[in-house]
């Protein structure tokens, strides 16, 4: 009855949250820190990349479940 509503975040869901508030942060800093938007930026791309690789293991997986 309740299951949509206490659904459990995928690592997925998280990751793309995580990226979204990064580059958030990175857009208010780079109006007053260019240094410390650059460095929000890089982290962004650091969580973008893991993303990346989880949806390639994921369609691995698929593609192995598959065969």
């Amino acid at each position: 009855m309740f299951g949509w509503l206490f659904k459990k975040k995928t690592d997925r869901e998280k990751l793309d949250l995580q990226y979204k508030k990064l580059k958030v942060k990175a857009y208010e800093l780079s109006k007053t820190d260019r240094k410390a938007s650059d460095a929000m930026n890089a982290e962004a791309e650091g969580v973008a990349n893991m993303i990346e690789e989880l949806d390639m293991l994921e369609a691995k997986a698929r593609n192995e479940a598959k065969n």
